[in-house]
């Protein structure tokens, strides 16, 4: 299969994806009330750190220029969410909305494992399918506050 995305762009989308998670984290956390769903978002945030970190590291091995979520999507993004709990802060409607992102993340991610093709540079593969299952496990859990 001919790759359709460079890991150069992989690990770059990889480093966007967990900025705006962790970006979304901190607009909703304010809104969260209840004590077990705000354990499993901080979980979550510790996570995409971790992430993170590991594709900042990639990035520099090669020399891979990321960049942070532009101030529009961000400024898109916190309006949603304050528009979102604005008048329900229940741990089903935060569960509803983190799970929407979630969802989101996954679909750009898989379909980034696609465009890659079958010569993706090891690395990238396994820290790209790490942040893939860590999304799917984040949306299972999620759902369990449905």
């Amino acid at each position: 299969m001919e790759k359709k995305k460079t890991d150069s762009e992989i690990v770059a989308e990889i480093y966007r994806n967990t900025q705006l998670a962790l970006e979304a984290i901190s607009d909703v956390m304010p809104a969260v009330e209840d004590g077990e769903i705000r354990e499993a978002i901080m979980h979550q945030h510790e996570e995409y750190e971790k992430i993170c970190s590991k594709a900042a590291a990639l990035a520099l091995k090669h020399n891979v220029d990321v960049k942070e979520p532009g101030p529009i999507k961000k400024a898109m993004m916190w309006s949603a969410i304050k528009m979102g709990t604005a008048n329900d802060g229940s741990s089903q409607n935060i569960a509803q909305m983190m799970i929407r992102g979630t969802v989101t993340g996954i679909t750009s991610l898989k379909t980034s494992l696609t465009d890659g093709g079958t010569n993706m540079d090891a690395e990238v593969k396994k820290l790209l399918n790490e942040l893939i299952a860590t999304e799917e496990n984040f949306e299972k859990k999620l759902k369990g506050f449905l």
